[in-house]
C-alpha cells in the first residue's frame, strides 16, 4: 500500500492541543491530510497549517455539523489528490494508533465488498472519571460484520460516492445513517479486533454526560424517522426503550399511586433494571454498577432529546449542534 492510496480527513472545533496530537499522529502515515474547522478561535487553523494539512474553514453562515465537515473534507481531499481510494475519517480529539492503517488497509484491500473498516476506539484517560470509563465500555462493540461505525473509520471512497456521503443536515447519528444506506446497496461494514484510535473525551461532569445522551436521543429519532419505511430499520427498539423507561413507566407509577399507595412499590422496577444491566456485564465490579446507573439515567436524557426533536419539527425551527465540551 503506497502513501498515495489513502488520505485523512480530520474535523474539529477548538480542540487545541488535542488537535495537534491528532494531526501529528496521522502525519506519521501520510501527507494527504485535510483538516476541516468549524469556527475555532483557539489557533487550531494555524496549528493545522503548520503541520502541512490542507485546511477547510466551514462557512459560518451555515449550521455546523460533523456530517457536513466530513463531506467538505472528503471533497477537498478528492480535489487535492484525485487518485485516492480510501479515506480515514478521524475526530480532532483522537489520536491514530500507529499500526492501525496498515491493518485496516490490508483488510479492506482483500475484501472488495467492504465499504467501511473500523477498530477499537479507546478512551485516552478512562480513569479520569466514571463518564470517561463508561464511554470506553460503550465503544467495546462486537468484532466482525457490524451494522455501523463511529466517527473514526477507514472508508472506501467509491462506496462513499455511491451513497452521496453523509447527510450534512444531521447533527447526530450521521455515521449509522450512512452505514444503513451503504448496507442497503449490499456494501458491508466490518470491525477489526485491533486498536484504532485513542479519544480524549475530557468528560468530567454529569452535565456533559447528560448533554451527550440528549444528542443521542435526538439523533436516534431523526434517523429512525428518515428510514421509517426501510426494511432494514434502525433504532426502533432503542426509541421504544427510551419512551418506556423515560416516560411511560413513570406515568404508570404516578397514576397507580393516585389509585392506591401500594403502587409505590412499582418504582423498584428501576433498581431492578440497573441490576439486570450490571449482571449482564460483570456484577462483581463496582464500575459496572456505576455504568448501569448511568445507562438508566441516560434514558431520561435521551427522552429529552426526542422531545427536543419533536418540538423543533412542530415549531419549524432549525436544529443546532448539541455539544458536551
Amino acid at each position: 500500500m503506497t502513501r498515495c492510496d489513502f488520505g485523512v480527513v480530520a474535523i474539529g472545533r477548538n480542540e487545541g492541543q488535542r488537535l495537534i496530537a491528532c494531526l501529528d499522529s496521522v502525519k506519521a502515515r501520510t501527507n494527504n491530510i485535510v483538516y476541516v474547522d468549524s469556527g475555532s478561535i483557539d489557533g487550531s487553523i494555524e496549528a493545522a497549517r503548520e503541520r502541512g494539512a490542507h485546511v477547510v474553514e466551514l462557512d459560518l453562515t451555515r449550521p455546523f455539523s460533523a456530517a457536513r465537515a466530513r463531506n467538505e473534507g472528503f471533497s477537498a481531499l478528492r480535489a487535492t489528490v484525485p487518485a485516492l481510494r480510501f479515506v480515514q475519517f478521524i475526530d480532532g480529539d483522537c489520536i491514530l494508533v500507529n499500526d492501525w492503517l496498515d491493518k485496516a488497509l490490508n483488510f479492506i484491500e482483500s475484501h472488495d465488498d467492504l465499504a467501511v473498516v473500523c477498530g477499537r476506539r479507546r478512551e485516552m484517560y478512562p480513569d479520569a472519571s466514571i463518564y470517561n470509563r463508561a464511554l470506553d465500555l460503550e465503544w467495546d462493540t462486537a468484532v466482525g460484520e457490524a451494522q455501523a461505525c463511529g466517527g473514526d473509520a477507514l472508508v472506501r471512497m467509491k462506496a462513499f460516492d455511491d451513497v452521496g456521503g453523509f447527510r450534512s443536515n444531521l447533527i447526530a447519528g450521521e455515521e449509522p445513517e450512512l452505514c444503513l444506506r451503504l448496507r442497503s446497496l449490499r456494501w458491508k461494514i466490518w470491525r477489526l479486533d485491533a486498536e484504532m484510535t485513542l479519544h480524549d473525551a475530557a468528560m468530567t461532569s454529569l452535565r456533559q454526560w447528560w448533554k451527550r445522551a440528549v444528542r443521542s436521543g435526538y439523533g436516534t429519532l431523526e434517523v429512525s424517522l428518515l428510514h421509517r419505511t426501510s426494511t432494514i430499520g434502525i433504532w426502533r427498539r432503542e426509541i421504544l426503550s427510551t419512551i418506556c423507561w423515560g416516560s411511560f413507566a413513570p406515568f404508570c407509577i404516578a397514576l397507580g399511586i393516585l389509585l392506591h399507595p401500594t403502587a409505590l412499590a412499582a418504582r423498584l422496577v428501576y433498581p431492578f433494571q440497573v441490576c439486570r444491566i450490571a449482571v449482564a456485564r460483570d456484577a462483581t465490579s463496582s464500575l459496572t454498577w456505576k455504568y448501569a446507573l448511568l445507562m438508566m439515567l441516560s434514558k431520561f436524557a435521551a427522552l429529552q432529546g426526542i422531545l427536543k426533536y419533536v418540538w423543533l419539527q412542530w415549531t419549524g425551527r432549525a436544529a443546532s449542534l448539541i455539544e458536551y465540551k
